[in-house]
C-alpha cells in the first residue's frame, strides 16, 4: 500500500480534527494500487475561505465540505511525479453534515477524505455512470476502512 506524503494545514478554528496518521490512512486506502508514490496538501479551513474558493473555483455560493485541486502535471516531463493535488476540507461543514446525516464525525470526515482523494487521481461524478463509478469505489474503501456505506443516511 502507498504511503502518501501529506502536509496537513489547519487554518481552521476547530483543534477536535483527525490526526496527521488517520488522513494518511484514508488517503492511502483510496489510491490502494492506483499510485506507487503521492503526495498532497489537505487543507483544513473555516467557512470563509471554504466560500471564497468554492465561488472563485466552482463558480457556486457558499462553503462545501471538500474542494479537490488535482496537479497537472507539465507536458515533457518523463516521468510521474508523485504529487496529486491539494484539498480543502471546511471543518465546519463536516461537523454539521456529520450530525444532519447521523454520522460520526470520524467517519464523514474519513468519506471527505476519500472522496476527495479520487477526485485528486481523476474520478468524479459529474455524469451518472461516472458517479455510480465513483460512489461504487468510496464504498469499498470505507468498508476496508471499517466505516459503514457513506450514503446511507441514518
Amino acid at each position: 500500500m502507498v504511503k502518501p506524503v501529506i502536509d496537513l494545514q489547519n487554518v481552521s478554528s476547530e483543534h477536535d480534527i483527525p490526526s496527521q496518521m488517520q488522513f494518511e490512512q484514508w488517503s492511502a486506502a483510496a489510491l490502494e494500487s492506483q499510485r506507487d508514490q503521492a503526495e498532497c496538501t489537505i487543507r483544513i479551513v473555516e467557512e470563509a475561505e471554504s466560500a471564497d474558493l468554492n465561488q472563485a473555483y466552482r463558480g457556486k455560493l457558499g462553503p462545501t465540505n471538500v474542494l479537490s485541486f488535482p496537479f497537472e502535471q507539465p507536458e515533457g516531463l518523463d516521468e510521474l511525479l508523485p504529487l496529486i493535488g491539494d484539498l480543502v476540507i471546511c471543518a465546519p461543514v463536516v461537523k454539521r453534515e456529520a450530525q444532519q446525516q447521523g454520522k460520526t464525525e470520524l467517519a464523514h470526515w474519513a468519506h471527505m477524505v476519500v472522496h476527495g482523494t479520487l477526485h485528486l487521481i481523476g474520478y468524479d461524478h459529474i455524469e451518472e455512470h461516472d458517479a455510480e463509478q465513483m460512489e461504487s469505489i468510496e464504498r469499498e474503501v470505507m468498508a476496508r476502512l471499517g466505516f459503514d456505506n457513506p450514503y446511507e443516511e441514518e
